[in-house]
């Protein structure tokens, strides 16, 4: 069968052929897959960056937003059934530490986990994959068309779990409401697919979102995010420019980080309101030295009873909270997700979509099936 794979730490992309996998133990499932999304990560790959072929290989098989539907189940198999929808999820435990044994590999303790399609696993950019029952999410046919989406929500998802759960066990009022996010003003900096997505998950819980970009107003992923009831501000009137961001865009009580700009993040923290959550989920690139004012900072932090929190990865309860997502909002906005599927590829461009993208692009994927 047909892969796209790649040499680690160089720019040697093909596409390879693999021997179709199958299933050899009772808990196993065989999805054939119908598409894989493209991130900044698979194209930091394809440049030479951060990747590794699994033990006793010279290659990697990329990509891990895949979806597809399942082929054939070992006898053990009771989530899906053949036919079904479904997604795999991503990071694999290290088999050492409390959290990979209980499922949680996202919260692994030893960094000696892996990842399918970015460390030490081949991953979804090929025809057919198989893994266990443990690591399988049915997706509804109700949202076949965005189930591809369903991967980058689910690391949305346990940011905006992990803030909501921190404020709860710390804010004495926490708790008086059913949902602490319902109404609060919640800023989204950087509007990629995961910035977007986690704009549509915040405003399902009912708060009042605000999107930061560069971008123009009028343009895809400001006009995405006004569709759904939020607010774009352009970073250009009040970003790092600016002395005091908060000045300019008011104070927030959750700020959701999906930029990776080390020098915005920062600038960042004086829109964050007293009691306010602030979640990084961007990881910057290069290793450009920053200058912060330290003591500044601490201050912030300890007299506005703040927290700063990092999110990476996500859960298998994640990955369920996006298809329940998705759903929620196939049904508030019907159609409207679909749109951040801006483009779609066959499987023989795979140098064009991991040479770059284009201004218009929101979210890529590889039609496979």
């Amino acid at each position: 069968m047909k892969a796209i794979a790649l040499k680690p730490q160089t720019r040697d992309i093909r596409i390879a052929g693999r021997a179709e996998p199958s299933i050899t133990a009772p808990d196993e499932i065989k999805i054939q897959v119908l598409r894989v999304g493209i991130c900044g990560t698979d194209r930091e790959e394809a440049a030479g960056g951060r990747a590794m072929a699994p033990a006793g290989g010279g290659d990697l098989v990329i990509g891990h937003e895949m979806f597809g539907k399942v082929v054939e189940t070992g006898r053990d198999v009771s989530r899906v059934k053949p036919g079904d929808f479904a997604v795999f999820t991503v990071r694999r435990g290290c088999g050492k530490c409390l959290p990979c044994a209980m499922n949680r590999p996202d919260m692994c303790r030893t960094g000696d986990y892996r990842e399918r399609g970015i460390w030490g696993l081949d991953g979804y950019q090929t025809e057919y994959v198989v893994d266990r029952e443990q690591y399988v999410v049915k997706v509804p046919a109700a949202i076949q068309d965005t189930g591809v989406l369903i991967e980058p929500l689910s690391v949305a998802e346990k940011a905006i779990d992990e803030a909501v759960r921190l404020q709860s066990a710390r804010l004495p009022d926490a708790c008086a409401a059913p949902a602490w996010l319902s109404g609060k003003r919640c800023l989204v900096a950087g509007l990629g697919p995961i910035g977007l997505l986690a704009a549509l998950a915040l405003r399902i819980r009912g708060a009042r979102v605000y999107g930061l970009d560069i971008v123009d107003p009028g343009t895809a992923r400001p006009k995405w995010i006004e569709e759904i009831g939020g607010n774009y501000i352009d970073g250009r009137n009040a970003g790092p420019g600016q002395k005091k961001a908060g000045g300019a865009i008011g104070q927030m009580d959750m700020i959701f980080e999906a930029a990776g700009i080390a020098a915005l993040d920062f600038n960042l923290l004086d829109a964050l309101a007293s009691n306010g959550v602030y979640v990084l989920t961007g990881i910057p690139g290069g290793d450009r030295p920053l200058q912060i004012d330290g003591a500044e900072l601490m201050r912030r932090l300890v007299l506005f009873n703040q927290v700063m929190a990092g999110s990476v990865n996500a859960a298998h309860g994640h990955f369920q909270m996006a298809v329940n997502d998705l759903l929620q909002a196939g049904i508030i906005w019907s159609g409207h997700a679909e749109k951040l599927i801006t483009h779609r590829h066959r499987i023989e461009e795979f140098r064009e979509v991991f040479a770059g993208h284009p201004p218009d692009e929101i979210k890529a994927v590889i039609e496979w099936a």
